[in-house]
Formats: C-alpha cells, sequence, structure tokens
C-alpha cells in the first residue's frame, strides 16, 4: 500500500458527473441555547470533503486535498463530461472549506434550569496514492495506438492541466504508466464505465515553480464550473485500492430545498437529545464514538444527513453565516444578478446588511451530508435530487445544568428534584444508546445513584 494516502478526495472520486482518481471527503423551531462546542471534519482521518453548488443543470464542484506526501509525486485524475475551457477550471481557497465546515458542524448546546421557587420550569424543549513525475513530453504515435488524444493543456494556478480523451480503458491506463503515473490494480476496469459514457479525463499536477510563488505548504482546492444533466459525486474510482472504510463530507448548496440521496437511503442522524453534562469535556470524542456507532448499526449503507438550514442564519450558530463574497467564493452563481443590482444601492450597511437586502432573492440553502462507505456497501456512484423539504435540521445535542437548591426550599423544589433525577437517568441511557458505551459506565462518570438502590416506584416508569 502506498504512502501518505491524501483522505481528501480519496473517499469520493469526486468530479463533474464522472469519478476522480488521484495519483501520488428535526424539528422546524428556533433552538436558542448558548453553543459550546462543535465536531468539524477533522474528527475523521479519512474524510475527503467537496463543495457541490447546483442550480438546474449549472454545476460548480470544489474539491479539498490533504495530500501529505512530497509535492512533486502529486497528481490527480478527473472524468469530465466534455472538454473543460480553462475558464471553468479555477483555483479556490482552502478558508471557505474551514467556514462552511465551521457553520454546518454538529454542535453542543447547553442550557441551565430555573430555580423551581421562583418560577415554574419551563421545558424548552477515488483513492490517493504517489505516483512518479510525468514525463514533459509524449510521442503521438505512442498516444494514438492507444486511443488517447490530449485534447487541451494549460496551467492554472500552481497546477498544470491536460485533458485527455480514450477509447479504451486499457489504452487509458497503459497511457498513464508509460507518463510515470503508477496506477492500483484494478483502475482500468473502473475506468471502463466513465469512458463507455465518452467521457474526458482531466489531469492536473503541481508545478512546483508556482507552488512555490503561492508560499503556501498545502494545496488549494480546485474548482470545476460545469453543465450536466446529473446531479451526482462518483464513488467507484475513489475506491481501487481503498484501505478501509472511508468518509466524504459534501457541502451542497442548492437555491430551494433540502437534497438527499436517490439510490441509497438519507436518514438524518439521531440528534436534538440531551446528553449528561460531562460530555462538555470531550464533545468532539461523542460525536466520533456516535457517528460510528451509528454507521456501523446502518451496515454502513446510508447516507446521513448531518445539518440543511438557509445560509442567511442559524440558531444555535456554531459559526457565523458566509457572507455573499464567501459563498460566490464557493461556487454559488446566483448571487452575481442580486450582488449587480446591489452595487448600485446606497452605501453601507457592511456584508450583512447587504446579504440581508437581497437574501429572500436570492436563498442559498445548505445540505450537510455525510457518508461512510467501502467499496460493499457504495457499489454505485452517488446519485442526488433537490426535494421541496425546507424544515430546519442540525446535529444538534444539549446539555442541561440542574438547579442546585435544596429538596427543602419550597413545595416546587421536592418535585423538580424527583423529576431531575428521572432526567439524568433517561440522559445515561441516550447517551448508551447513540454511542454503544456500556451504560453501567455511563452512570458511574455521572455519579448515579444504581438502579438498584433506588425505590421501587423509580424503577417503574423511567
Amino acid at each position: 500500500m502506498p504512502r501518505n494516502l491524501p483522505s481528501a478526495l480519496a473517499a469520493a472520486g469526486l468530479a463533474l458527473g464522472g469519478a476522480l482518481l488521484i495519483l501520488a471527503a428535526g424539528p422546524a423551531r428556533a433552538f436558542c441555547g448558548f453553543y459550546v462546542g462543535k465536531a468539524d471534519a477533522s474528527l475523521f482521518n479519512k474524510a475527503s470533503q467537496v463543495i457541490l453548488v447546483r442550480d438546474g443543470s449549472r454545476t460548480v464542484i470544489s474539491m479539498l486535498s490533504d495530500y501529505r506526501g512530497t509535492l512533486d509525486e502529486f497528481a490527480l485524475v478527473v472524468p469530465v463530461p466534455q472538454v473543460l475551457k480553462q475558464g471553468q477550471i479555477h483555483v479556490g481557497e482552502r478558508k471557505i472549506f474551514d467556514r462552511i465546515d465551521a457553520y454546518t458542524a454538529p454542535r453542543l448546546a447547553e442550557y441551565y434550569d430555573e430555580d423551581p421557587c421562583a418560577a415554574a420550569l419551563i421545558s424548552r424543549g477515488s483513492v490517493a496514492m504517489p505516483v512518479g513525475r510525468p514525463q514533459k513530453e509524449t510521442k503521438d504515435e505512442r498516444s494514438r495506438a492507444l486511443g488517447v488524444a490530449v485534447e487541451a493543456s494549460y496551467t492554472v494556478g500552481e497546477y498544470d492541466i491536460v485533458i485527455l480523451s480514450a477509447r479504451e480503458s486499457d489504452g487509458l491506463e497503459t497511457w498513464l504508466l508509460e507518463n510515470g503515473y503508477r496506477i492500483p490494480m484494478g483502475a482500468s476496469r473502473a475506468l471502463k464505465p466513465y469512458i463507455r459514457q465518452n467521457m474526458k479525463f482531466f489531469v492536473a499536477k503541481v508545478n512546483i515553480k508556482e507552488q512555490a510563488r503561492t508560499g503556501l505548504t498545502y494545496l488549494r482546492p480546485l474548482q470545476f464550473a460545469y453543465e450536466s444533466e446529473k446531479f451526482m459525486l462518483p464513488l467507484r474510482l475513489g475506491m481501487v485500492n481503498a484501505d478501509g472504510p472511508q468518509d466524504l463530507i459534501a457541502y451542497v448548496l442548492t437555491r430551494n430545498g433540502r437534497v438527499e440521496a436517490t439510490n441509497y437511503r438519507t436518514v438524518k442522524v439521531p440528534a436534538n437529545m440531551d446528553l449528561p453534562i460531562y460530555v462538555r469535556g470531550d464533545f468532539a470524542g461523542f460525536y466520533r464514538a456516535m457517528f460510528e456507532h451509528q454507521a456501523t448499526a446502518q451496515d454502513q449503507r446510508v447516507v446521513f444527513t448531518e445539518y440543511f438550514w438557509d445560509m442567511s442564519w442559524c440558531d444555535p450558530c456554531a459559526a457565523e453565516p458566509l457572507s455573499p463574497d464567501e459563498l460566490r467564493a464557493a461556487g454559488v452563481f446566483w448571487l452575481d444578478d442580486e450582488a449587480q443590482a446591489d452595487n448600485g444601492a446606497a452605501p453601507g450597511g457592511g456584508p450583512s446588511a447587504r446579504w440581508k437586502r437581497y437574501a429572500a432573492g436570492a436563498p442559498v440553502m445548505v445540505t450537510r451530508l455525510h457518508v461512510r462507505y467501502t467499496p460493499k456497501t457504495f457499489p454505485e456512484d452517488l446519485m442526488f435530487q433537490e426535494t421541496a423539504d425546507r424544515e430546519n435540521f442540525q446535529a444538534r445535542y444539549v446539555l442541561r445544568h440542574p438547579w442546585r437548591g435544596r429538596p427543602d426550599a419550597c413545595p416546587s423544589a421536592k418535585l423538580y428534584l424527583d423529576g431531575l433525577a428521572r432526567r439524568q437517568d433517561k440522559d445515561a441511557e441516550t447517551l448508551s444508546w447513540l454511542t454503544g458505551w456500556d451504560i453501567k459506565n455511563v452512570r458511574a462518570r455521572m455519579d448515579l445513584k444504581p438502579l438498584a438502590q433506588r425505590d421501587w416506584w423509580e424503577r417503574l416508569w423511567r
């Protein structure tokens, strides 16, 4: 197995209605409360991240790589629906992924119980691998013999790019091998379905001199704009030599409603539940354990929804909503008309004020999807549809700090404390069910009185 396999992009072979091969992832109500923690994409070691912007047949895909090998060994191959013009490819900024990840991340909120004596209690309720350096020149005769043609070549930012067409997957595999790209066993078989669809192949590698000029130690994301009737993200080519389950986190930006898979079951992660107070010290560990347990329970065969919201606001906010400029940088192209109209408006108010002036006419809805998959559990590329559902949802978990008064403080105090014991026991059971953790260990961490020591009626209606 090659070393330094990049987890990003490897999880999903993401691109332009084709696949990517790296050669080298609730209730409709205001939640309120105090946001105190989040669980971002960095929790998962092999997590690819992709931003997919879709409206009609127009699509913009942004792919983030966390490749850790030497840059002169990095390259990627992406099947595309047609020969892309140079202007259709762009080098984006990593901070956009950081922003949208933070905004949509699963979050922890906390509340404090009111004094029962002061008032009635209100319940608020692609596979990555190192490659050799491609040859600077290839022989046209040899390429034609292999059924491979170089359709275009150019440099975009720190990437040198060629676009290929091929008649046979074996010929394309041979061409890549002869030009210094080490391809895993099975690549030809994985490429074949895309060649049958008459896809072209986008090949990019790092231009070391251009990369040095950026002063960056990481690779910036590549972005592609294209038109296709297919609303999809491919997985098959990205699993040619996967060494275990991988994660894909997709931030899908649309104009109207929530996005779901059409060829796999889409479910919401269990959310909006109360947890024991001690989870506050390691919310990230809780969420990682919870997701792994729930994915295993579903046999790693479902697409999980972690977030769906109108991007002009949030409640509670794990991060501020993206500004119009940030959304445009992510590929949201339908803001252009509104932005141009806004340029003629009276100045002032800052980005937030400008956003509010035209957000109603140019809504941006974000669906955060999370997939844990293997070649066996996800044998088909992901196909999507935008639904009419606009009910807000977020992977939100709640801590409720108890009132610390005495039982004899007032007549309501004892009733409150009796209910608190039942509530804490339920919180322990919830945490055990979500994560698979032993209920005895959870109760011990909470310092709860064992059930056997409780009065018989306390055990009756838990």
